[in-house]
């Protein structure tokens, strides 16, 4: 049974959404090799709506990114309220019933990875699905929306479960809710 999972970006002051290229700076092979090693261990998907928006805008804006092929191999489920149909085959739009995406657990052979998405993770962090929190903390501040902004809970309790300083300066983190 896989987890479900995170791979998120965030800047020191908790920012996941901020423009385009505020990330690339900080890409080298080391941060590379982190991003494909959670895309290995996947064996699903899921995105929120934005998310997944900002995905096939990708497939147009930087049709040259490996992430295309990840995207391309992988199932995919998006938890979404307003999209009604997926334009290609591996999409599946889904609600946000609790016990279906719990389900997702035991429909592949690997983990569920939540790619940014910073909504659901929210959702899924108050609702105890969430297994692992892994983040990315890049050395950079700035403005935009944070990734615990209009958390639906007052608290979840983490357990720190891994670090990893990369040369770039930024802080792979590893998080397990303390009710897992």
């Amino acid at each position: 049974m896989g987890k479900i999972v995170t791979g998120l970006f965030t800047s020191l002051d908790g920012i996941v959404d901020a423009d385009d290229d505020w990330q690339f700076p900080y890409f080298d092979e080391e941060l590379f090799a982190a991003i494909t090693a959670g895309w290995r261990s996947a064996s699903t998907l899921l995105l929120g709506r934005r998310s997944y928006e900002g995905y096939e805008r990708l497939r147009v804006e930087h049709p040259d990114s490996p992430m295309l092929a990840f995207l391309d191999a992988t199932p995919t489920y998006v938890v979404s309220s307003t999209l009604n149909n997926a334009p290609r085959d591996g999409v599946t739009i889904i609600d946000g019933n609790p016990q279906r995406i719990a389900q997702l657990r035991t429909e592949g052979e690997g983990n569920v990875l939540v790619q940014g998405s910073p909504t659901l993770v929210r959702w899924l962090l108050a609702n105890d699905l969430l297994d692992e929190l892994n983040v990315t903390v890049l050395p950079i501040v700035g403005e935009g929306p944070r990734l615990f902004d209009d958390m639906p809970t007052k608290r979840v309790p983490l357990r720190l479960t891994g670090s990893k300083a990369l040369q770039s300066g930024a802080l792979e983190l590893q998080y397990t809710p303390t009710t897992r």
